[in-house]
């Protein structure tokens, strides 16, 4: 049995119920100079609730688009985008993002980005209470001693932390990750997916992360959906990740299935996808 039928069968079995997170029917068509121009066509995903989706593809599949359309940033020309039932059609605080560049204030200091989301989601809270979920966030990505400080101050993984911590702050019921660990070096990029992939397993909030890296996905992912190149762009299959948690990375990667789930990732985009775009 492959991968994707393994995926086809726990798929079938799920359909009896609302998903946490449905993308049903969802195409996105951009107007051009030169006509019409379709980014992704026919897009349908079914998400539990807790889950770690990791979706990766070569650039200009649709990634960051089918995202933007969970998180309400954009809008499927075609389709609909469900969370728990609800159609979504606008940003709200939970679904909340966190950047490969960050989107932090410059002009506030790490303590002052964290506190001002909780003070735009809940702003009836006490003041004690909002400064209080800050440092707590702040701790949990091991940034307390550098609460007092800007951004320009502290590193490019210091900044994904306060970020992460911002996002998590006002318990959001789906967390979006676009590259956060692309523009870090090797080590600060495995410390992170440590920290987050401890932070999910205490809080378990659903997330999905785009990432280019396949052993990224295979330490942090349950399913790792994998795009059809652009344009018109689908899901070409999902496969599941089959690890136990909580995970250790030298563990997986002693696994003799680590390597066939690997080499299977690889062969799907730089093998039956590598060149289409050329050819055209």
């Amino acid at each position: 049995m492959t991968y994707t039928e393994k995926t086809k069968k726990k798929t079938t079995r799920s359909k009896s119920r609302e998903a946490f997170l449905t993308i049903e029917g969802v195409s996105k068509v951009y107007p051009t100079a030169q006509g019409p121009y379709t980014v992704l066509k026919d897009v349908n995903l079914t998400v539990n609730e807790g889950e770690f989706i990791c979706v990766i593809g070569h650039s200009g599949c649709g990634k960051s688009t089918l995202l933007n359309m969970v998180s309400g940033f954009a809008t499927p020309t075609d389709g609909e985008v469900r969370l728990e039932g609800q159609r979504i059609g606008e940003p709200g605080p939970d679904r909340m993002v966190v950047f490969q560049n960050y989107a932090l204030l410059p002009w506030l200091t790490a303590f002052e980005n964290v506190y001002l989301a909780i003070d735009s989601v809940y702003p009836d809270k006490p003041e004690p209470e909002k400064r209080a979920i800050t440092r707590e966030h702040l701790a949990m990505v091991g940034l307390t001693e550098a609460a007092d400080k800007k951004p320009t101050q502290i590193s490019g993984g210091m900044k994904q932390r306060v970020s992460i911590a911002r996002a998590l702050a006002i318990r959001p019921k789906v967390l979006v990750l676009d590259e956060p660990f692309g523009a870090l070096d090797a080590i600060t990029k495995e410390e992170l997916q440590e920290e987050l992939l401890k932070i999910w397993t205490d809080h378990r909030c659903t997330v999905l992360m785009i990432t280019h890296d396949i052993d990224e996905a295979l330490f942090l992912a349950d399913k790792l959906v994998m795009m059809t190149n652009g344009p018109a762009a689908n899901i070409g299959e999902v496969m599941q990740i089959p690890f136990p948690r909580p995970r250790d990375r030298s563990q997986i990667m002693e696994d003799p299935e680590y390597y066939n789930l690997r080499n299977y990732a690889l062969d799907y985009l730089f093998r039956r996808f590598a060149h289409d775009a050329d050819e055209e």
